[in-house]
């Protein structure tokens, strides 16, 4: 816990057995409570490795998507207590020894959302980032930036942290089941006026590191774009969007 709140850590996870037991042996179990994995039908023995591991594990009976996949996360974490959900790759692509930092940004109570940033610094290329990665991340945070009214140095990390308030008001089951979840759950945050902070992430590019290929790719970056003209129009009162939710009390 931190300053009495439960932290718990959720891993949505397709065929992670190779990263997953080295990213939880950083995950700092003084400081969280709870570790949930969600796998998503993975073909390896990533479920039997994190029951061995000693994470609460839910097995999707079919591949349903990572969207649905985070759905499945942060329903669990809810009703076993969570007051902060931290939302981690199990890849290892990401530092897990970060989660007491973002945990703790939310407990200061400046914060409803933390998003670890590749690009604060110069964590991505230096990490083994892909140069076309990095130009289409560059590219569709300037452009989202823009629509949005924002200034974050990217929206596409696989390492965020929630509290409880936000999740239990955005209305998730509206969001995609694919990909562009994540950045439509940034969206129906905004709207609803939670507040985000950053936070520098080194990052590690290798080959059991996952990544979607460039097709998933192409067609994830012009649902990010949909997703922020969606906004842009809802905001300015011409179109109305069901996957905005009422602006939070």
């Amino acid at each position: 816990m931190l300053a009495g709140q439960r932290i718990a850590v959720v891993l949505p996870a397709y065929n992670a057995a190779r990263t997953l037991e080295l990213t939880v042996s950083e995950i700092d179990r003084e400081i969280v409570d709870d570790l949930i994995l969600t796998d998503d039908a993975s073909t390896d023995a990533t479920a039997k490795l994190a029951t061995a591991l000693g994470l609460h594990t839910i097995v999707h009976p079919r591949n349903r998507g990572y969207g649905a996949n985070q759905k499945t996360c942060y329903a669990a974490a809810l009703s076993r207590g969570a007051d902060i959900v931290v939302m981690l790759h199990p890849d290892y692509q990401y530092s897990p020894r970060l989660i007491p930092a973002m945990a703790s940004m939310i407990v200061s109570g400046h914060y409803d959302a933390v998003l670890a940033s590749r690009i604060l610094g110069v964590g991505a290329m230096a990490g083994g980032m892909p140069l076309w990665k990095f130009v289409a991340n560059r590219g569709l945070t300037l452009a989202e930036n823009l629509m949005l009214g924002q200034h974050f140095s990217e929206y596409h990390t696989g390492f965020r942290a929630w509290s409880r308030r936000v999740l239990q008001t955005l209305p998730l089951e509206r969001c995609s089941d694919d990909f562009v979840f994540d950045n439509q759950m940034i969206v129906q945050a905004l709207h609803a006026g939670y507040r985000f902070g950053e936070i520098s992430c080194p990052t590690r590019y290798f080959k059991d590191a996952s990544s979607i290929n460039f097709r998933r790719s192409v067609t994830y970056g012009f649902g990010v774009l949909d997703t922020a003209l969606r906004f842009r129009l809802a905001r300015a009162g011409l179109r109305r969007w069901a996957l905005l939710g009422e602006p939070a009390p």
